[in-house]
């Protein structure tokens, strides 16, 4: 009786870890953000040959609606190009619609946010920017904030305004910083989220839109041997690739067809991390549609099935 009473307990204290142990494993920390580029907010009238200029104020706020709609975000970004010009009527309009977020928005510099010779530079941009969304208190055009446990955002400004080009291309000085917050959050546990309007990987080869240095921002990537990824805009594309341990996120714009963003769903595990991303496209079909008549390459913008909705584990 001795003998069966001692084997029942070892079989029950086998039984509670196990339970445990499995439970350490499946809980996660999730984090879930809605990714938008490319806005073009514009006071154009007509439309160029690819995006739907004279209708960017309609799709921005079927856009904001579905955020809204959207349960348990986290957060919002925006990665460039929020405005076609840098004007300051513009960008006052697209604060007043991103503030209609039930989630607070977070903003990185594209190539027409920041142009030479506007007269509304970035530094008044961003000043100004700052005074409409409390969010973000950086004294700096890229900046990190936490938005939960286990994860870190950072925000990289790789444009141009010294001279007319669509090429992007990161400082000295933030590659520099970039080191020091992917050495920070590898010590802390923490998941490294990058967001620029440039991608490091191209969704189609574009001489005259990629990043200049894009050698140099890989080398401070490759130095760290975790779990990371990059969500950007710029080519208008949608495009998923897994390298290694670096997920590529190239979501298109909401101007141009497919005229759609992205909910990322991130969750990190013990020993993985789970991205669920979800492709959401304008419910204002009849303008998808013109979108569509009007691009040079509907089905390169779209990109495949596996580019748009899908799920990515990435082991640690």
């Amino acid at each position: 009786m001795k003998h069966n009473f001692i084997k029942l307990i070892i079989l029950a204290l086998l039984a509670v870890g196990i339970y445990f142990g499995a439970g350490t494993l499946s809980y996660a920390q999730t984090l879930k953000f809605a990714h938008i580029s490319d806005v073009h907010l514009s006071d154009k009238k007509v439309d160029t040959s690819y995006k739907l200029l004279s209708h960017t104020k309609e799709l921005f706020k079927d856009e904001i609606d579905q955020i809204n709609e959207e349960p348990d975000i986290d957060f919002v970004i925006v990665t460039g190009d929020l405005i076609d010009k840098p004007k300051k009527e513009l960008l006052n309009d697209a604060c007043s619609q991103m503030n209609k977020l039930k989630a607070p928005w977070y903003f990185a510099f594209g190539n027409h946010d920041a142009a030479v010779g506007s007269d509304f530079k970035k530094d008044k941009y961003f000043e100004f920017l700052k005074k409409k969304n409390k969010s973000i208190k950086s004294d700096t055009f890229y900046y990190s904030f936490v938005p939960k446990k286990g994860f870190v955002a950072i925000v990289l400004d790789g444009s141009i305004d010294t001279r007319i080009t669509a090429n992007g291309e990161i400082s000295k000085e933030q590659l520099q910083w970039l080191d020091k917050q992917l050495e920070k959050a590898r010590d802390n546990g923490q998941i490294p989220l990058i967001f620029l309007h440039f991608p490091l990987q191209e969704p189609f080869p574009s001489f005259h839109h990629r990043i200049i240095n894009a050698q140099e921002f890989r080398s401070v990537l490759s130095k760290y041997d975790m779990p990371a990824a990059i969500f950007s805009g710029h080519y208008h594309a949608a495009k998923i690739t897994k390298e290694g341990k670096l997920l590529h996120v190239s979501t298109p714009s909401l101007a141009s067809y497919p005229n759609a963003f992205r909910i990322v769903t991130v969750k990190n595990y013990k020993d993985r991390v789970e991205f669920k991303i979800d492709f959401k496209e304008t419910r204002l079909k009849d303008l998808q549609k013109k979108a569509k008549i009007l691009t040079f390459s509907s089905n390169t913008l779209k990109g495949e099935e596996s580019d748009q909705s899908t799920i990515v584990v990435i082991e640690k």
